[in-house]
């Protein structure tokens, strides 16, 4: 019994990608799945308290349509983007299509304003 809890306490203390790591090991050495055994014990609170979710840092910003004022629109993602006229104008016209990746929430959020206002339909990822 002292065996296992001592196993306890070193699975505790594992970062997310050492359990990732041990996850991928034990399914290719059983050929079982994670996800079944990590959903059952998700109830129970021990897989939420062994590891955290990590908060989203980097977003994506998609243009959905161009909405009345692509004219308008086109201009903003010029201005956002550094496209030129044509590439800008392929975008807004190619919807849905990002408009940029990689961004932090303030920007993707002040993006996502800027398209709005010009009648644009923009979601974050």
């Amino acid at each position: 019994m002292a065996d296992l809890a001592n196993l306890v306490d070193q699975l505790s203390s594992l970062t997310v990608l050492e359990a990732a790591e041990l996850s991928k090991l034990l399914e290719e050495k059983w050929g079982v799945s994670a996800a079944a055994p990590v959903a059952a014990a998700a109830p129970a609170g021990a897989a939420a308290a062994a590891a955290p979710v990590e908060e989203q840092t980097e977003f994506t910003v998609v243009l959905k349509a161009a909405g009345d004022k692509k004219i308008n629109v086109i201009k903003e993602i010029r201005t956002i983007t550094g496209l030129g006229l044509k590439e800008a104008k392929d975008l807004v016209e190619g919807a849905p299509k990002t408009v940029k990746e990689g961004v932090n929430k303030d920007e993707a959020e002040k993006i996502k304003k800027v398209l709005e206002e010009q009648g644009a339909s923009v979601g974050i990822e």
